[in-house]
């Protein structure tokens, strides 16, 4: 939840008001005992209840994923993987998804522990994934590797619905997407690797594929900043799921938009070749510092992240024309990224303001506003 000064210098930051006045008004009301609500109910940092738009929990940081309440959590979740990967030891394979369950009930539908509710999705995502390749071992050698990506998927799209629904996790919600998704591509890779008669769609058709992946990861990014214009000052659950949808997004974004620059790659089965030139090291770091940009306006650092590989390869591809030593370029593109992510890291809020600075003012009263 915000502070009245957060959101006088939001109002500030977006010249409905001078920076001055602002400065004026802070005082002026916190001695009149004006100040903003926030949710004092019990349920305030439930993670599982019935209502998506419920408060979770009152953050001066937009982008603060409700992980972890205290050290409680982080030792509840200690117990929760020694546990897990005892009954996985043991082999009671059978056991792993009553174990989860129990646990679930216990830990995030009573307690409702954010950090142990995260672990529990993942072990029941990789329980279902498990399951899935075990049931198909038999035949996973016979049948097209596309049939057998789609049977792993398929039971993800009708299994973390339900789980969704008990337990209202937002990663689970968010991997339900990325699911939904991955069995799109599956099917319209499928369907055209039989319309084209194509035995290897992704050598032989490598701009019609990238074009596909990137159509795909815009409908992500769509259905992730659905959510987060519904929850502009982030307090509720909806900003938790935008923030899982937005880690996968960005880096989908990007490398999807980077295939473009390496189609040529993937005959050789690798991705970053080393005879890329001048031009496609520029292109890399445009497309990087693009969608740090929009990370920026939209206040998500899983933009910038997602970045840092691609970053550091360009940063190295251009210092490789110089006659330094191997290892004097490579150390040098590590300190150049470290730089650049310090930089973006600590000057966060300048350089937003310098972002939506320029945009209209209707746009910038649906984004996160400036802190």
């Amino acid at each position: 939840m915000q502070t009245l000064k957060s959101v006088l210098d939001g109002a500030a930051g977006e010249g409905i008001i001078s920076g001055e006045q602002a400065g004026v008004l802070l005082p002026y009301m916190e001695a009149r005992g004006v100040g903003l609500h926030v949710p004092a109910r019990a349920d305030a940092l439930d993670i599982g209840g019935p209502a998506e738009d419920r408060a979770i929990a009152p953050v001066e940081d937009t982008e603060a994923p409700r992980f972890i309440r205290g050290f409680h959590d982080v030792l509840i979740t200690i117990g929760v993987a020694i546990v897990m990967a005892g009954v996985w030891g043991i082999g009671a394979f059978l056991l792993a998804l009553p174990a989860i369950i129990i646990l679930a009930e216990i830990l995030v539908k009573r307690q409702r522990l954010a950090l142990p509710a995260v672990l529990l999705t993942a072990l029941y995502v990789h329980w279902i994934l498990t399951t899935s390749l075990l049931m198909q071992e038999d035949a996973i050698n016979q049948q097209d590797a596309i049939v057998g990506f789609l049977l792993t998927v398929a039971p993800l799209c009708g299994l973390l619905p339900p789980f969704y629904w008990r337990y209202r996790i937002p990663l689970s919600l968010s991997l339900w997407y990325l699911s939904l998704a991955a069995l799109a591509l599956g099917i319209v890779f499928l369907v055209l690797g039989r319309m084209l008669h194509s035995t290897d769609l992704f050598t032989e058709h490598s701009t019609l594929c990238a074009g596909i992946f990137l159509v795909t990861a815009l409908a992500l990014f769509a259905v992730a900043m659905r959510y987060d214009l519904s929850d502009r000052f982030r307090v509720t659950r909806r900003s938790d799921i935008a923030f899982w949808l937005h880690l996968v997004t960005a880096p989908a974004l990007l490398y999807s938009t980077l295939s473009f620059v390496f189609l040529g790659d993937f005959a050789n089965n690798t991705l970053f070749s080393g005879d890329k030139g001048l031009p496609d090291a520029l292109v890399i770091v445009a497309i990087v510092v693009v969608l740090m940009g929009i990370g920026l306006a939209i206040d998500r650092r899983a933009f910038v992240t997602s970045g840092l590989l691609s970053l550091g390869i360009a940063t190295a591809s251009l210092l490789q024309r110089t006659t330094a030593a191997p290892e004097t370029y490579i150390f040098l593109s590590l300190l150049i990224v470290g730089i650049v992510v310090l930089t973006i890291g600590i000057g966060w809020p300048h350089f937003r303001r310098w972002v939506l600075t320029p945009l209209p003012l209707a746009l910038k009263e649906k984004l996160p506003p400036l802190r």
